[in-house]
């Protein structure tokens, strides 16, 4: 892994987010890249937006396709294991009390796009922590599909874009979950990421939440 982790925590402290070009080593970055484009149409499914109960699909908000990623498939753990350093590494360093990482490809047909949103609603998530990783090699500005990120919502407060990010091989994301709002813009070719959540075990009983 190519990744700084002080680097990392420095940003979320400071900033709580970071952007960093090239986050992984090539061996493990080429590997998803085949492991997500070989998949087929079957093994995709459309993405919805909710947890649980709460749980619906909704093109108007989001038209992506997805498939949840596990240590079975060797490209796969081997980013999982990057991740697994990741959440060692934060947890010395911030005191996050990360508990575990669950992560899926994501696919963006031509015309999809994800409205805007936040991955945690404070208080009420075990996910703490959002990261997006991009798989397209060759992407440019007017292909479309690029992250927009806002501040934090404050009352009163004008919210302006504060990061576009083109979602270039390589590249990754990693913020706040509960604190930034972002979107993703209408992709104009066939789209690829890694997007997942480092989770805290939120149970109020002793036993371990479930990855939902």
């Amino acid at each position: 892994m190519s990744i700084s982790i002080d680097k990392v925590a420095g940003a979320l402290s400071e900033e709580g987010y970071i952007v960093i070009p090239y986050a992984l080593n090539d061996d493990v970055l080429n590997g998803l890249q085949q492991r997500v484009t070989s998949l087929s149409p079957e093994q995709w499914q459309s993405a919805g937006v909710g947890r649980n109960a709460t749980y619906q699909q909704n093109k108007k908000v989001r038209s992506d396709n997805i498939f949840w990623i596990t240590e079975g498939d060797p490209q796969e753990s081997a980013f999982l294991q990057d991740m697994e350093v990741l959440r060692q590494g934060l947890n010395q360093q911030l005191y996050m009390g990360l508990f575990d990482f669950e992560g899926h490809f994501a696919t963006y047909p031509r015309g999809a796009y994800y409205r805007k949103h936040v991955d945690a609603l404070r208080g009420r998530s075990n996910r703490v922590l959002s990261v997006i990783l991009y798989l397209n090699e060759g992407w440019s500005s007017e292909d479309g599909g690029e992250l927009l990120i806002y501040p934090e919502h404050r009352e009163g407060y004008q919210e302006e874009l504060m990061q576009r990010v083109v979602p270039e091989l390589g590249a990754m994301v990693v913020f706040l979950s509960e604190k930034f709002p972002h979107e993703v813009l209408e992709s104009h070719r066939q789209r690829y990421s890694l997007t997942g959540w480092f989770r805290v075990n939120s149970s109020q009983s002793g036993r371990v939440d479930p990855a939902n």
